[in-house]
């Protein structure tokens, strides 16, 4: 049996879930998530919990147990208190500011970089003197949360040297020593 698989969903208070065909949507007081699950996995629901079931026990199957399982459960948890990752611009020059849903950095490049969010996310950024300019993402969307996160990452990923480039607020990163000196 899955471990995650097996374990109940709790549905907290102001959250309603409803199973329809193959269908899974999510209402919640930060919006509504829908997912398509696969016809290899049952979903029960039984009063304030939600329980998920293979209907047989062949590889695939036994994969999408554990797969949906953690799916719906990220869509209560996105419905229901929200995610949000913090992005921190390291470098000389570094900066990052939004107009509504229009994201514009400027990473050290000739031009500055403009990307538009989705509607789903909500964005806030912060600079103050002598800090690193952070950027504050917020959606109920776990995975197209980190979707984003990822596109923006991915303009200047933080480099072993001097550590300059866009990471997680908190992320470590293992740094290298460089050339050593001449004789």
């Amino acid at each position: 049996m899955s471990r995650i698989g097996k374990l109940p969903i709790t549905i907290p208070a102001g959250v309603t879930v409803s199973v329809k065909d193959d269908v899974v949507t999510v209402k919640g007081p930060k919006g509504e998530l829908t997912q398509t699950i696969s016809p290899r996995v049952k979903v029960e629901l039984e009063g304030a919990e939600l329980q998920i079931s293979r209907i047989n026990e062949e590889k695939q199957s036994r994969a999408d147990h554990g797969l949906y399982r953690s799916l719906i459960n990220n869509m209560v948890v996105g419905v229901s208190q929200g995610y949000e990752k913090i992005l921190e611009l390291v470098g000389v020059g570094f900066r990052a500011s939004n107009t509504g849903q229009v994201l514009e950095l400027s990473l050290g490049f000739t031009h500055p970089i403009y990307l538009v969010l989705p509607k789903e996310i909500t964005v806030e950024t912060k600079s103050e003197r002598n800090q690193n300019p952070l950027i504050k993402l917020q959606s109920a969307d776990k995975q197209l949360l980190g979707q984003v996160c990822a596109k923006i990452r991915s303009f200047r990923k933080p480099e072993p040297y001097k550590g300059k480039g866009v990471k997680f607020q908190g992320e470590y990163i293992r740094r290298k020593a460089g050339k050593a000196a001449g004789k």
